[in-house]
């Protein structure tokens, strides 16, 4: 049994600490991977807090539901570059966060030779979820306009961006922050709508409206709240929303005489509802854009040592690695 660096989480609700832990052996047909990079996500937070719906984690262990690095032994080649996923906080067992894992292989993707293992990871399972909500549930088309809320997080940098290489017609990108708006035009946004802090629905609706020059197809929203109600306002009628988070809030108020004066379809998105082959085809669809140069979001890149004192750093998404 070998020996490997990792952050470790010793009692929920505090932060990870850097150490060593060792590596089982791997059994059946489980893949040994060298880890190249491990993003910290809003999942991994919440996990590591004990308040998830998943329940109070077995402590201690290694944080990180996903990550990218190289085979060194098993049934894929080695030396390839993969993709990996792990249940870490929401079952017993460690994740992502440390120099060697042990994976299932049914939770490992091959990548396309040339992917970079830092901005693949920092992309992740968040460019998944604005893919294949799009896609899925959202049912985007060439053509479409699309209004992307939330486009400073990593869901929405993607998303605008992927909706513009399906080609859609109009991607309207919705934030707070001026930073954000100025990275989304940069990253292909017809249009970006500030998100004011105190707007209420009626002046949302009106500032978006403006923004989308015209009826919009689809929304995109991981923030559901008033920019929700808002958004659900500039669909054509029989428009799609796709909702697949909360982080503007866990209610919205949306006026019965919208839905159904352009009879709206909101639609509720999660990746765990994906089936093994759908979370490979979405990511092997974002690895794809990512060669192809279509596809990027803000990150940084920080050493697994000094997890720490990046654990609970705001704004752009941290990549820790090895």
């Amino acid at each position: 049994m070998s020996r490997t660096s990792a952050a470790l989480l010793d009692q929920p609700g505090r932060v990870p600490r850097f150490g060593e832990l060792d590596v089982p052996g791997p059994a059946g047909d489980q893949v040994v991977i060298r880890v190249a990079a491990a993003p910290i996500t809003p999942l991994d937070r919440l996990c590591a807090t004990g308040r998830s719906y998943f329940g109070v984690p077995v402590t201690p262990y290694v944080p990180g539901v996903q990550g990218v690095g190289t085979v060194e032994t098993g049934p894929i080649p080695a030396g390839t570059t993969v993709w990996f996923a792990t249940t870490a906080g929401m079952q017993p067992g460690d994740g992502s966060m440390r120099s060697v894992v042990v994976a299932d292989r049914r939770d490992v993707v091959e990548l396309p030779a040339g992917s970079d293992p830092v901005l693949i990871a920092a992309l992740g399972l968040s460019a998944v979820a604005a893919w294949s909500a799009m896609t899925g549930p959202g049912g985007l088309s060439a053509g479409d306009r699309v209004l992307v809320l939330g486009a400073g997080g990593v869901v929405g940098q993607a998303g605008l961006q992927l909706a513009r290489s399906a080609g859609a017609a109009r991607v309207i990108a919705a934030a707070r922050s001026a930073a954000d708006l100025d990275r989304a035009r940069r990253l292909g946004a017809d249009a970006a709508v500030a998100i004011e802090p105190g707007d209420d629905v009626d002046t949302l609706a009106a500032r978006l409206i403006d923004g989308a020059g015209g009826p919009v197809d689809l929304v995109l929203d991981p923030l559901f709240g008033v920019p929700a109600a808002a958004a659900l306002r500039t669909l054509r009628p029989g428009g799609r929303l796709v909702n697949l988070g909360s982080s503007a809030g866990e209610t919205a108020p949306i006026d019965s005489s919208t839905v159904r004066s352009r009879q709206v379809q909101i639609h509720g998105y999660t990746n765990n509802a994906l089936t093994v082959e759908q979370r490979r085809a979405a990511l092997t669809h974002v690895a794809t854009e990512v060669l192809g140069g279509r596809l990027t979001v803000d990150h940084h890149r920080v050493p697994l040592a000094e997890v720490a004192q990046v654990w609970d750093r705001p704004g752009s998404r941290v990549v820790l690695v090895p």
